[in-house]
């Protein structure tokens, strides 16, 4: 295909937006391992997972047959609010750089919640509507999350009850206050509001939290309510699935001016947004129609894929939710207190574990120091204040981009800006400070969290 002339940013037309999610998992020959109930260790059928979630995404979460899910009409008419979102050349990075490499960004921060998590929140909320709930309970970490799905919750007149890590809670309350000018409940957590907050408050007096935490908490509240599910911003299947308009509508647009993608990058929490971006091209990898290279970045303070173990363990710090096989660093592990709280999970998406293990995705962890200062040269120089989460990728991206100054290599990288960064100035004033610590766990502690991971039969 002859290239054509490219713009600075590259938007496609309405009609051009993805009109089904892409599965990954039908194209995939070594299929993810199933998730396990946590009490028999059997197989997770769709009645049970329905006691959590909706009975819908049950099936999508379990679905590893069907390449595309049709998108809503419903959800495709709230998408268009804010989608397709842009593809930008970065011109005045690669000219800082000095690099022979062309530097492209899927900008995803450009709606109300400033970040990819509404591509997810407003599939969930349509879903739990259409069951006819009275409301949903999640988790969040830095916000981000919680913010979309009491956005998507205000939309349909949903009840929306948010756990949020209780460091986040404390550094970045503006997020909070967003959450609840839409009309949501936000709790921090541990908690002394569920019986497993309290015990995790009992076992750990005085901790920040985790991901983990509110998960289980979360999970807690919409199992002992009636009329409520839990939904979760990450990690699950379904969650992946949703955030696959992102890299179908990179496809697109790649595709329209004949570019061909080289690096593929995405910071790595949960898995949802690197998910969501490589899923289509990895596809295409498996088919053999194409080659690509995959980078996940995540933080040195909670490393999964980088130093974790590939081993069935539990999605939640309560050990109420189904067992997964994933890169893990044990349920119990709680990271030190970044920024990046979006990334501060203890486990990875099956399908991207998998993808690891299998060699397809490669993996780097950094310090958030390090994340911090491309997150200020990106900003000084392309004009965007990004999350310390999408920081990750660009890190990454210069990288790879200062590699191929070294050896004249041509290549194009693409990476996934997640969000904007505007709710996380606490971050931002630290690291300006110079009173933003590096927290790297050792061995040790990596070794005492993962002698407690489920010894399975």
């Amino acid at each position: 295909m002859a290239s054509k002339e490219i713009p600075y940013k590259i938007y496609l037309e309405e009609d051009e937006m993805p009109k089904a999610w892409y599965n990954l998992r039908a194209d995939m020959k070594v299929k993810p391992a199933p998730l396990l109930n946590p009490q028999t260790h059997e197989p997770a059928t769709l009645d049970m997972l329905s006691q959590v979630f909706c009975r819908e995404l049950a099936e999508q979460e379990l679905n590893v047959t069907d390449p595309y899910i049709e998108i809503p009409e419903e959800i495709r008419s709230f998408y268009k609010m804010y989608r397709p979102s842009p593809l930008v050349r970065a011109y005045c990075l690669e000219k800082k750089l000095g690099t022979p490499a062309k530097i492209y960004y899927k900008f995803e921060g450009n709606n109300t919640s400033g970040s990819h998590k509404l591509n997810s929140a407003i599939a969930q909320a349509y879903y739990a509507k259409k069951q006819g709930l009275k409301g949903v309970t999640t988790e969040t970490g830095a916000g981000q999350w919680g913010t979309a799905l009491s956005m998507a919750c205000s939309y349909f007149d949903l009840d929306c009850r948010v756990f949020m890590v209780k460091v986040s809670y404390e550094q970045k309350p503006f997020r909070r206050e967003v959450m609840r000018t839409y009309g949501a409940s936000v709790t921090p957590s541990p908690s002394e509001t569920t019986e497993i907050g309290r015990k995790i408050l009992a076992e750990h007096p005085g901790t920040g939290g985790s991901l983990g935490c509110a998960v289980s908490e979360a999970t807690e509240a919409a199992l002992t309510h009636e009329g409520y599910r839990y939904v979760l911003g990450s990690v699950l299947n379904q969650v992946l699935l949703h955030q696959t308009v992102i890299g179908l509508e990179t496809q697109t647009a790649l595709k329209k001016y004949g570019i061909k993608p080289d690096v593929l990058i995405g910071c790595a929490g949960g898995g949802s947004n690197l998910g969501g971006l490589i899923s289509p091209f990895v596809g295409e990898k498996l088919r053999g129609e194409a080659d690509y290279k995959f980078i996940a970045v995540e933080p040195a303070s909670c490393p999964s894929l980088t130093r974790g173990k590939y081993a069935y363990d539990y999605a939640d710090t309560g050990r109420i939710c189904p067992l997964a096989k994933m890169y893990t660093l044990g349920a119990d592990y709680i990271p030190a207190p970044n920024h990046a709280g979006g990334l501060r999970y203890h486990g990875m998406n099956t399908v991207l574990s998998e993808l690891h293990d299998q060699g397809i995705l490669d993996a780097v962890s950094y310090k958030q120091t390090e994340v911090f200062a491309a997150a200020e040269q990106f900003a000084r120089i392309e004009g965007i204040l990004p999350a310390p989460e999408s920081s990750h990728a660009i890190k990454a991206a210069i990288d790879e981009a200062l590699r191929c100054k070294e050896s004249g290599e041509e290549k194009t990288i693409v990476f996934g800006l997640t969000g904007t960064g505007y709710f996380d100035l606490a971050g931002y004033a630290k690291y300006n400070d110079g009173a933003l610590e590096n927290y790297i766990p050792t061995d040790e502690e990596l070794e005492a969290s993962f002698a407690k991971l489920p010894k399975l039969d």
